[in-house]
Parts: structure tokens; sequence; C-alpha cells
């Protein structure tokens, strides 16, 4: 995946989690969702976490850091 496609992606799931507010994820359900295999899910995860747009859980998913 090249750096454009990839940042494509994370636009992606950032709009995604824009529309949908109370989403929560596993990596896996996030995989399926996105249709991306789990380490490229998890590095666009991981990316968007250290942006400071999605946190970890204490259940182990995916949120959207409210403003």
């Amino acid at each position: 995946m090249s750096p454009a496609e990839f940042h494509g992606v994370v636009e992606r799931v950032r709009g995604e989690f824009m529309e949908m507010p109370g989403l929560r994820l596993t990596v896996s359900q996030a995989a399926r969702l996105w249709s991306l295999d789990a380490p490229i899910c998890r590095h666009v995860i991981d990316t968007l976490v250290k942006l400071d747009f999605l946190r970890w859980t204490t259940t182990g998913t995916i949120a959207r850091i409210e403003p």
C-alpha cells in the first residue's frame, strides 16, 4: 500500500467515526468492516490513536475521543 493509499484509508476510517460517534470496534471487527488485513488495520488504528482521534477502551475496543 502506497503512502497516499494509506492516508486515504486513514481518512476513510476517520470519516466513519465522525459519522457514527458512538462506534466501538475490536481490531478484527474493524478489519472486516473496512476490508483490511489485520496488520494494516492495526497500523491505521495506531495512527489515529497517535493523532489523538481514537482511543483504546478498557474492553479492548477502539472509540473516538470525544471533543
